[in-house]
């Protein structure tokens, strides 16, 4: 159990250490869009979208968060069928209609490996759209053939490149060279709520009131989020 901790300890502060200032320049790109009515939209395809789930109305999260969900690339439709559909060349053809981009949203495409062609035909879609396309994606794996038809990778395709530094394979530890201890989870969503507690950070100093969630399990009237809800419902399901 120590080891793991050691290990996803040193794995953030080399995170910290080599990605603040790309961090830093992920949430001026955000902060420019949000303020011109944008949203920030995340896709990834099983364990990534988990990601893009967790940031979506999250208590003491960012409010204008949209995960584009299309079910079978999601982990309860079958982790075999999500795999094989990631992989698959022309399944993103068939969801186009999952897809709106507005001119001033923000996506971020999250995927460890970057090779698979689903996550390289959105940001394609995405950049077609004319909007800014971030990855969350380890670049250990460059070294990886791509999947997609064209041979790009996902680093070639998108405008900025948030790098989780996750060893190829996932699994900090190992025994007899098999891997295990995943730490694409931990070191996507320890990033991703640094970029969007960066954002909060910038935006309590402009607005009196910050689209961030309030908790639903503490003495609250629910009125705040109410209020958030209704001015992002247009472009996202809140339920």
């Amino acid at each position: 159990m120590q080891s793991y901790f050691q290990n996803i300890q040193q794995l953030l502060n080399t995170v910290i250490e080599k990605e603040q200032a790309h961090i830093e320049k992920a949430a001026s790109i955000i902060m420019e869009k949000l303020r011109e009515g944008g949203i920030v939209q995340l896709f990834g395809c099983g364990h990534s979208h988990l990601l893009a789930q967790d940031a979506h109305y999250r208590a003491g999260g960012l409010v204008p968060v949209k995960p584009i969900t299309i079910e079978p690339l999601m982990l309860h439709k079958g982790a075999l069928t999500s795999s094989r559909n990631e992989k698959d060349p022309n399944f993103i053809k068939r969801y186009t209609a999952s897809f709106e981009f507005k001119k001033n949203d923000v996506l971020i495409v999250i995927s460890t490996s970057g090779r698979n062609a689903a996550p390289i035909d959105v940001a394609l879609l995405a950049k077609e759209a004319g909007i800014v396309v971030l990855s969350l994606q380890s670049l250990e794996y460059s070294e990886q053939l791509s999947r997609h038809s064209s041979g790009k990778r996902l680093e070639e395709v998108v405008d900025f490149v948030l790098n989780t530094h996750i060893p190829v394979g996932d699994g900090l530890l190992s025994h007899q060279g098999m891997q295990y201890g995943p730490a694409s989870t931990v070191v996507g969503s320890t990033i991703l709520n640094t970029l969007f507690c960066s954002v909060i950070e910038t935006l309590s100093g402009e607005l009196d009131i910050l689209p961030v969630f309030e908790s639903a399990n503490v003495s609250s009237d629910q009125s705040h989020n109410d209020e958030m809800i209704a001015i992002y419902k247009s472009r996202i399901e809140f339920g």
